[in-house]
């Protein structure tokens, strides 16, 4: 390093170790909390209002945006403009006191009622300085002093004031801001590049799945016997097999009864050898889970609802009940039970499906999800798993999740009816091994890319602790 940048440097760190620490009010001009208004005063020709999840990482996101009708006075009043700080006032605990500032060129907007307006006085300092200070300290220091307010926390303008800022002279404030910008601009090329990969896999895994679900994955077994002048089983043959065996297995308490067959109007053809079924025609057993609560820190254990989502059972996703296996003996998961998500807040989730993996101690399930254990010499678990997830197995479960209290939910009848895609058992056999292999891949790569995307991260919280304690040159 030359003398004159040591110099420089040097000045640059007593200058630093001199900054004053003062209060965010100490810098505000003024503060005012978002509009509030009706459902019916919003409308698509309304003024464009953002909300808590327009702000995201320091930065005002320009999506999902609502509008409202305003008066010219409310216009004026809840106006946003450049330089302004938008903090968020009411979220959850960890995400409460997220903060941006308003950029220049941006239509007409307002701001509702779950953020606050800081209008910063420029004279003393650099809005965007302020709010990268936030952005480095704010989630901690809102999360310690936010109320809680029926499940989500809040904060106020007084709370805002007090929020501790270093503040050097105006034209440091520039510099520094300027340098931490260029080194996110460089960490952000970075960063996309991740995304893109991960948008990437995130399309490759679903073409993976319609592909299996459309016969297109493996040569289908038509087409091996044809080649190899030889005789198969199809789906249809099967199907009537695995018919065969429930009906000689039943031991229900009234007369057997024939499961229907699903209506097939509107369902897509299949490859040659494969049938529809509905999921009804495959069980040996279906049951609804248990309704008592976890109520201890040990104990037996028993499935979060998050445990299950598709194509994959976390058993680690668990809680305890004050009970032993033996209490419950009707409710025991086994290896190869499918398990279907019967409730949950995102509809998405609804429906969803996964194979329990091979257990080493007794775990249970709770109501909110469902067990299926098919016929044992029918359809492949896995394969009914994949089956169930994409395509029109999930297209029609999909239309029938119904919301109640909050929470989207199917019924089992729903479940019974959902059509299945029957291949024959060779070729299940090979379409299983083709998705597992093929997504043990995607999820080393998706690994990779997580694991780089919390590097950046740490990586940004490590530039901003550096600009504001003096080691950033």
């Amino acid at each position: 390093m030359s003398t004159n940048k040591q110099k420089s440097k040097a000045a640059r760190s007593t200058s630093r170790a001199q900054w004053p620490t003062v209060f965010l009010g100490d810098v505000v001009e003024s503060m005012k909390n978002g509009i509030y208004k009706k459902r019916e005063a919003y409308a698509g020709d309304g003024v464009a209002c953002l909300r808590m999840y327009n702000i995201d990482s320091g930065q005002i996101v320009w999506r999902d945006i609502k509008r409202m009708r305003l008066d010219a006075t409310e216009l004026q009043d809840y106006r946003l403009l450049p330089g302004d700080l938008l903090v968020n006032r009411v979220n959850s605990r960890e995400l409460v006191g997220k903060a941006a500032v308003i950029p220049d060129g941006i239509e007409p907007t307002v701001f509702e009622s779950k953020n606050i307006r800081v209008r910063v006085e420029r004279a003393k300092a650099d809005p965007q300085f302020i709010s990268l200070q936030l952005l480095l300290s704010g989630s901690s220091y809102f999360a310690q002093n936010a109320q809680q307010v029926v499940g989500m926390a809040s904060i106020s303008q007084p709370q805002i004031a007090r929020f501790p800022i270093v503040l050097p002279s105006l034209p440091e404030q520039r510099r520094i801001v300027a340098e931490i910008e260029k080194q996110f601009t460089r960490l952000e090329v970075g960063v996309a590049a991740l995304k893109r990969v991960q948008a990437g896999l995130k399309r490759y895994r679903a073409a993976l799945l319609k592909a299996a679900c459309e016969g297109k994955l493996v040569p289908t077994e038509a087409e091996l016997a044809r080649k190899e002048r030889r005789s198969y089983e199809t789906g249809a043959q099967l199907l009537a097999r695995i018919l065969a065996e429930r009906r000689k297995n039943w031991k229900g308490r009234s007369q057997y009864k024939e499961p229907a067959a699903p209506d097939t109007t509107n369902l897509p053809n299949l490859p040659e050898g494969w049938t529809w079924a509905c999921l009804d025609q495959l069980l040996g057993m279906m049951r609804n889970g248990i309704s008592a609560k976890p109520d201890a820190e040990s104990g037996l254990p028993i499935l979060r609802i998050s445990a299950v989502r598709a194509l994959s059972v976390n058993v680690a996703e668990s809680r305890y009940l004050n009970a032993k296996a033996s209490d419950y003996p009707d409710y025991a998961l086994e290896e190869g039970d499918l398990l279907f998500t019967r409730y949950n807040g995102n509809p998405k989730l609804v429906g969803v499906c996964g194979v329990v993996p091979t257990l080493t101690s007794p775990l249970v399930h709770p109501d909110k999800l469902i067990r299926c254990k098919l016929v044992v010499s029918g359809a492949l678990p896995d394969f009914v798993a994949v089956m169930a997830n994409v395509g029109a197995s999930r297209e029609y479960l999909a239309k029938r999740v119904r919301t109640t209290a909050g929470q989207a939910g199917v019924s089992g009848g729903d479940l019974k009816g959902l059509p299945i895609p029957l291949a024959p058992l060779a070729e299940q056999a090979g379409i299983v091994a083709e998705v597992e292999r093929r997504l043990s891949v995607v999820e080393e790569l998706e690994a990779v890319v997580s694991t780089n995307l919390q590097r950046a991260a740490r990586l940004r919280q490590s530039i901003l602790q550096q600009a504001f304690s003096g080691g950033l040159a």
